[in-house]
């Protein structure tokens, strides 16, 4: 591949996906974005639409002749599209499947006919399901307890047969909990977003359980700068990497950090019923993207959530 080419970015409205968008545009290269637009939003991307080396096609993967399309004379894909909602996934599995599974084997199945140079595919820590072994490392068992995880486990199993069997360069990517600007509270969004999202309304922030439940939360320019340093490195080639800080936090620490810097400290919590599909304690073994892609997440969490709460004031 020569240094500047054609790429593909699914999901590229989404959260992930636009920033890595902006990211490649800024570095010079021709960018196409596919996205239905079910979860992206058009203000993530509204500054290239304009630009000769920006195109987007609101149209959906699950459909091959869209696919195809999207793929014409593209070196490099990132599948960033997904349903991502754990608690989505199981009012809709079958949904979730025909996205992230079917879509996933159609972008994959056209990229080897196009002759696709790199293909990197975003997962999830949800194919882990409750770890036995913490911190988790790629070798770990792969027990999803959730259709989202299942989803995202299948499409994983599905690139490897590709590139085992058609040649095709995929890497996969395994995300922890991301976070940053752009990702919109609801019901299917992560912690931080819902937090932030009810102490800017004056809301005490939910926790689902005890609050003592940890997680690697990672931000979402850590997670644009593994995206191209996997582009670039021959040597991630047919490979998985765990994409995270390495460090547990837990929810309740993460909960009075929020509360601390946006000074609303008398927002107290509010502990609900545990969710289906939650797993107690998630943090990575991060030394295998550290030796072989060169990369460690750079942003600490404090600095991450100062960074959205600035941007909100």
């Amino acid at each position: 591949m020569s240094e500047h080419f054609k790429v593909l970015v699914t999901g590229g409205a989404g959260f992930i996906g636009s920033h890595l968008v902006d990211w490649l545009i800024d570095d010079g290269f021709e960018v196409v974005v596919l996205d239905n637009l079910f979860a992206g939003k058009m203000d993530n991307i509204k500054r290239h639409l304009r630009k000769k080396e920006f195109k987007l096609i609101k149209e959906d993967m699950r459909y091959p002749w869209v696919v195809r399309k999207a793929l014409r004379d593209v070196e490099a894909v990132f599948n960033e599209a997904a349903l991502v909602s754990v608690d989505f996934s199981f009012e809709k599995p079958l949904v979730t499947e025909e996205i992230n599974v079917l879509g996933t084997i159609n972008l994959l199945q056209a990229s080897v006919k196009a002759g696709v140079k790199r293909f990197i595919h975003a997962s999830s820590t949800a194919v882990y399901g409750e770890p036995t072994n913490l911190p988790i490392k790629e070798t770990h068992a792969l027990r999803p307890i959730s259709p989202y995880g299942a989803s995202k486990l299948s499409a994983e199993l599905y690139c490897q047969v590709y590139h085992e069997t058609y040649g095709l360069n995929t890497i996969v990517l395994r995300y922890f909990n991301v976070y940053g600007s752009r990702q919109m509270p609801g019901p299917y969004s992560g912690a931080i977003t819902n937090f932030i999202g009810r102490i800017t309304e004056e809301k005490p922030p939910v926790i689902y359980g005890d609050g003592l439940q940890t997680r690697d939360f990672i931000h979402v320019d850590d997670i644009v700068e593994a995206n191209i340093r996997a582009l670039r490195d021959e040597k991630a080639v047919g490979e998985v990497f765990n994409i995270a800080t390495g460090k547990p936090t837990s929810i309740n620490t993460l909960t009075n950090m929020i509360l601390d810097l946006s000074e609303k400290k008398n927002l107290r919590p509010t502990y609900v019923e545990p969710r289906a599909g939650d797993i107690r304690d998630s943090y990575a073994d991060v030394s295998k993207a550290r030796d072989v892609l060169g990369f460690e997440a750079r942003i600490n969490l404090k600095d991450g959530l100062s960074r959205i709460l600035q941007s909100i004031e």
